[in-house]
């Protein structure tokens, strides 16, 4: 591979990781000129990278909470910002998804309430659930564990969600998709990337806190892997019997399951 060649294909990773940031997040990135809609699905493999960027900031208000005024508040502070930074994006899936499979007695039914801008009785409260366990999760593990949790929770959270990508057809309203281009079948390579992600937020927080993830049992992880992973199967399980497949909304409910799960699992204490 050329010297030239090289730098056009970092150039364009750099590229899509901005696309990723701009689709997830509400930070400010630079004008993509030129933008071509097959980026968006691209871009997937770096949606686990803005997960670890959205889980250090969120350690940092938990961390900057707690010394502040404790870890109660921490939680809070870090859940709303968490939610701030992405514009309740995953927890309007959450949110659109709960109406959809709680009042929904076909798919088509269930698709129609899923686009409905209204929130419905089953949105309100599985979010409402879901903002609870995790506020309730974070403040009762020690400082330096709930930290670890926002890093790898994060960003493995999105690295299981976009892995219904790979493992079901998409099954929403293809015309009126919301992301069109995100309607494809994620590649091994994709995946790959993505994976890496997740293995560098448990180096960073290993080099951060290093006594704290030496305190943390083999079993304890491996728990947590499963919890995170069942819920991720329930949710593919879920979304193939009454969609037959996923959707933009199914992957933010997961999302937000899949990192209950994993905060629950290293919340755990036996």
């Amino acid at each position: 591979m050329s010297r030239q060649t090289l730098l056009q294909q970092l150039t364009h990773e750099g590229r899509l990781l901005l696309v990723a940031t701009q689709f997830l997040t509400r930070l400010p990135v630079p004008e993509l000129r030129d933008f071509q809609p097959q980026w968006l699905h691209q871009s997937s493999r770096y949606f686990p990278a803005v997960g670890l960027l959205i889980g250090l900031l969120c350690a940092g208000v938990f961390w900057l909470g707690t010394v502040l005024f404790g870890p109660l508040v921490a939680a809070v502070a870090s859940t709303a910002f968490g939610i701030k930074l992405t514009g309740a994006f995953h927890e309007d899936g959450l949110a659109d998804t709960c109406d959809g499979l709680g009042g929904g007695l076909t798919r088509e039914h269930t698709l129609t309430i899923m686009k409905d801008s209204r929130l419905g009785t089953f949105g309100t409260l599985g979010v409402l659930m879901a903002v609870l366990l995790k506020v309730s999760l974070l403040a009762s593990m020690p400082v330096v564990l709930a930290l670890i949790a926002l890093v790898v929770g994060h960003c493995g959270s999105r690295l299981l969600s976009i892995s219904l990508i790979a493992l079901l057809p998409y099954g929403g309203d293809l015309e009126h998709a919301k992301a069109k281009p995100m309607a494809q079948q994620l590649t091994l390579v994709q995946g790959i990337i993505g994976a890496l992600w997740l293995g560098l937020a448990l180096l960073i927080a290993d080099v951060l806190w290093p006594a704290a993830m030496a305190a943390i049992p083999a079993w304890q992880w491996a728990l947590t892997l499963m919890l995170a992973v069942f819920a991720t199967d329930h949710m593919r399980r879920l979304l193939h019997r009454r969609l037959n497949g996923y959707t933009g909304d199914g992957l933010g409910a997961t999302q937000q399951l899949s990192e209950l799960a994993i905060y629950a699992g290293l919340a755990l204490q036996l």
